[in-house]
């Protein structure tokens, strides 16, 4: 590309310098775009795609499965969270409720402080209708279910990781400081939730 100012300037040795300042910087700027917008060039290939969150589950009580990415970056996936709700209904009447998100963050967090991020989850109990919960709590003096279980609002998980001592993961939790953990070491597993800081 060529300004012409004045015919007669161009010839001159300051015109001609000019226009090849003028040519140098427009091909400078042009490549500079070109390597910005060429795959795998420039500021582009910079750019980092937003961190996975992924889940493993096993349900000991409906032998269902689950793997599930339900967060990238700092966004939830509501295709993936309609998903775990379902998973983790209440297994004895079917019913289904939206779990609050920070659990699943929890779990992963849990896990990865474990070195066991990826690793499959046992859950013993997701949801829990109030039904439910009564008839847990009434069936022996010593079941441990609270009458006002966060298990009802979908804010609590019954689990143990596989080849993980339950004692470790309940240090790991409490670790954590996110909310409420229970030991049960006869029944083998850890209750967490995302409620107050607490422990029993």
């Amino acid at each position: 590309m060529r300004l012409v100012l004045n015919p007669n300037r161009m010839s001159s040795p300051k015109g001609q310098c000019f226009q090849l300042r003028f040519n140098l910087s427009f091909w400078g700027l042009f490549l500079a775009v070109l390597f910005t917008v060429l795959p795998g060039r420039g500021a582009v290939s910079t750019l980092q795609p937003p961190r996975e969150y992924r889940l493993r589950f096993y349900h000991t009580h409906t032998n269902e499965r689950l793997e599930v990415v339900y967060r990238r970056g700092d966004a939830y996936l509501p295709a993936a969270l309609a998903r775990l709700d379902y998973f983790l209904r209440d297994h004895r009447t079917g019913d289904v409720h939206h779990f609050d998100p920070r659990l699943f963050d929890l779990l992963h967090d849990l896990t990865e402080s474990l070195k066991d991020a990826g690793g499959e989850i046992d859950v013993i109990c997701g949801y829990r209708t109030r039904w439910s919960n009564e008839f847990l709590r009434t069936r022996s003096a010593h079941t441990g279910v609270a009458l006002h279980s966060l298990h009802m609002q979908a804010e609590a998980i019954d689990i143990r990781l596989p080849g993980v001592p339950t004692s470790d993961l309940r240090d790991a939790a409490l670790r954590l400081r996110r909310g409420g953990v229970g030991y049960y070491s006869a029944s083998n597993f850890v209750h967490v939730d995302v409620g107050r800081v607490r422990r029993w």
